[in-house]
Parts: structure tokens; C-alpha cells; sequence
């Protein structure tokens, strides 16, 4: 919806009171802002504070996923990954963390990479492909995210990228599924992501790969 000048001056000439009563209504309707409005005006965290909360959970979440008990299929391990998205992108609603939200997803995703490399490895592209997809499709969000940040943030990051790349080398099916969909881990392993990733990406969706 556009707010036109007239609704705005009608809105402005409305009571405190008035205004009062019609955020909290908002509010009610919509916890993600009232979740954001709470972290900046209230809480008195910082962004790096409750990312280190939030790396905290999520390094609970990938010992969980590391017991015994959970080892059923590559199928059990992406639902495991999907909930680590979840915590992940409630942070980012909440404190609009542009840096910790790469550097969340990419201790996801190395985290993950090992556990699945450890015990699925050798899993037949039938039975593992969807978890592999995953990888590569999460590789890419990394990369756009990257190339929307200051180019110092490749520096910090880059030892982490490299680690995922080698992880993609040593798994033959996991690379055969990067190759096909348009992943070269080169840009990972050598820190050379594309000017154009982002556009990359969306060309290799609107071709029909990445899922």
C-alpha cells in the first residue's frame, strides 16, 4: 500500500492517545516489528550481543543434530539445517544484522558440511540429492550477501570460504550437484566471487536449476 500525503497529514492530526491505541493494534498483528521496535527501543542489546546469543543456540542445535540418534538419513540432517535457518532469520528480522547474518550462515553451513560429509558422503545421489541442493543453494546466499557488504568483509570471511569450498571437493556427489547447478567452487576455495553473482543466481533459477 502507498501512503499518499493525505493519509500521512490525517495520521499526523490524530491524538497521542489516538496514535497510541492504533501502534498497539499494529503491533498485535504484525510480532516481527513489535519484535524489532522491542530489540531497539527497550532491550539494550546490541546487534553483536544478540548475535552471540544466537550463535550460541545455533551451536546447540548442530551438537543435537551430531547424536548418535539422529544419524536416520540425509532427510533427518535437512530438517535439522531448515530449523537453523529459522533461528537465523528471526535475528536478522529482529536487529537487521547484515554481517551476522553471513557469518551465521556460513558457520551453518560449515558445521553441516562436516556432519554430512562424515556420514552421508557416500550416500547414492537419489537418497542425498535434496540435502545436496541445499548446500549449494545455501553456497550461493552466502555469496550474494557477501557482494552486498564492504569487500573487507571477503577478507574476513575468506579462510571460511575456502574451507567450504574443499569441503565441496571431497564429497564427488555433492560437487557433481554444485557443477551441474552452476556452483564453481573456485569463487569459494580462491575468495574470487563474481561481480554478478547476484544476477548469476537468478539466471540459473529462471533456466530451472538450483532446486
Amino acid at each position: 500500500m502507498i501512503f499518499d500525503k493525505a493519509f500521512k497529514e490525517a495520521i499526523g492530526r490524530l491524538s497521542s492517545s489516538e496514535k497510541d491505541k492504533l501502534i498497539f493494534r499494529l503491533l498485535k498483528k504484525d510480532l516481527d516489528l513489535a519484535n524489532q521496535l522491542y530489540f531497539e527501543l527497550v532491550s539494550g542489546d546490541s546487534k553483536e550481543s544478540r548475535r552471540k546469543e544466537t550463535l550460541k543456540k545455533l551451536q546447540k542445535m548442530v551438537n543435537s543434530a551430531k547424536e548418535p540418534q539422529y544419524y536416520f538419513s540425509p532427510g533427518i540432517l535437512l530438517m535439522h539445517m531448515r530449523d537453523t535457518s529459522g533461528v537465523i532469520n528471526e535475528h536478522v528480522k529482529i536487529t537487521k544484522d547484515k554481517y551476522g547474518e553471513v557469518s551465521l550462515q556460513i558457520f551453518v553451513l560449515k558445521e553441516f558440511l562436516k556432519i554430512h560429509n562424515t556420514f552421508f558422503k557416500d550416500s547414492p545421489l537419489k537418497k542425498a540429492y535434496t540435502m545436496n541442493i541445499y548446500f549449494v543453494v545455501k553456497a550461493f546466499k552466502i555469496m550474494v550477501l557477501l557482494k552486498k557488504m564492504h569487500e573487507d568483509s571477503l577478507l574476513d570471511f575468506a579462510d571460511d570460504l575456502a574451507e567450504i569450498g574443499w569441503m565441496f571437493r571431497d564429497n564427488p556427489v555433492l560437487m557433481n550437484v554444485a557443477i551441474k547447478n552452476g556452483l564453481d567452487v573456485n569463487w569459494l576455495v580462491g575468495n574470487k566471487i563474481p561481480d554478478n553473482i547476484a544476477e548469476i543466481e537468478k539466471n540459473l533459477r529462471q533456466q530451472g536449476f538450483l532446486k
